[in-house]
């Protein structure tokens, strides 16, 4: 590619990405493959026993700033937690959380949102509350607990909620222009409990927490996994602004497309991880970044595209993505240089 984000001499990346959100026609299309206009930093807890340590010849385990053990079986995996931190619903109200209101969390955030002045500057935190929640209680038990245990599960989120509130304004105060929040709502055909579930547990708290980011000015912008479908005009109307989707075709480009018109939401995408780069098919590829292109970004803004960092683990090449990236910043080109 022989594009640059210094091409633009006009506007920053910070100020494309504004535009994007904005549908303010942004000089050119934002996006996250090299050199990308965003800059990421997540709150630090200090904790020794956060590495992967091996622990026999097939398993590793490490535990995370909240107490959850977590095992893997390879060398490169996310695997997955083994053993939540609260095992006991008895302990709901008085076991331990870490705290995230120290300054000192945010130290490395705020040199890098320092050094990286021009572009926009993601703080991530620790999911909502479902995220977290499904980590301490490991997401078999606590999807149970959901239905069996409503009350108790309800102190958990609130207290679970003043965490993230805590990361929130860290986040502010170092500099953040949005908080990202990742949180895997969706299995492969449906989503991991029923909408009316979410709407009557989740949705409130989405609602509350993405009040308090725009209080501050910020952004909110979410990655989600699976198939929700039936849950995306919820999570707008709460309040998220960036919807990130690494499986556009999951929901369905013309879904997207009414979404982003009626709602002025932005998608932030790859092509599809899981369908179009899986073709190794430049034709098919191509094809897939004009399709999104088109329908999703069409010189306004709502539309970011995206770069699944981890080739790796979804047995790719990178060439796949290096063909999607160059397609979509020449069909955006394109697609600006047409007469209106």
């Amino acid at each position: 590619m022989n594009y640059s984000v210094a091409d633009t001499a006009r506007h920053t990346s910070r100020q494309i990405v504004q535009q994007t959100l904005d549908f303010d026609g942004p000089t050119r299309l934002a996006h996250s493959f090299p050199p990308s206009d965003f800059v990421s930093a997540a709150p630090v807890i200090p904790n020794p026993l956060r590495d992967w340590r091996k622990i026999n010849e097939r398993e590793w385990r490490r535990v995370d700033e909240w107490g959850n053990e977590w095992a893997r079986i390879d060398d490169s995996s996310k695997g997955e937690v083994v053993n939540g931190v609260l095992g006991d619903l008895d302990d709901v109200s008085r076991f331990p959380l870490p705290t995230f209101s120290e300054s000192r969390c945010y130290s490395i955030a705020r040199e890098m949102f320092h050094s990286h002045p021009d572009q926009w500057h993601i703080g991530s935190i620790h999911g909502f509350t479902f995220s977290v929640a499904r980590k301490i209680r490991r997401l078999d038990q606590y999807l149970q607990d959901l239905l069996l245990e409503p009350d108790r599960i309800r102190i958990l989120h609130d207290r679970v909620d003043e965490r993230i509130i805590d990361q929130i304004r860290g986040m502010h105060q170092a500099g953040a222009d949005c908080i990202m929040i990742a949180e895997d709502w969706g299995t492969q055909t449906q989503t991991l409990i029923s909408p009316r579930l979410w709407r009557a547990e989740f949705k409130p708290r989405f609602k509350y927490l993405c009040q308090v980011t725009h209080s501050l000015g910020l952004r909110v912008f979410m990655h989600s996994c699976g198939n929700v479908t039936a849950i995306v005009p919820d999570l707008i109307e709460a309040g998220v602004d960036v919807l990130q989707f690494d499986q556009p075709l999951i929901h369905g480009i013309e879904k997207l497309r009414t979404w982003r018109d009626q709602w002025r939401v932005t998608f932030w995408c790859p092509v599809d991880i899981q369908t179009s780069l899986q073709s190794h098919d430049e034709q098919i590829v191509r094809q897939a970044a004009r399709d999104l292109i088109d329908n999703l970004w069409r010189g306004e803004g709502g539309f970011i595209a995206g770069y699944y960092s981890d080739n790796k683990s979804i047995g790719l090449e990178p060439k796949w993505q290096e063909v999607a990236s160059d397609e979509f910043l020449k069909h955006a080109s394109r697609s600006q240089s047409r007469p209106a």
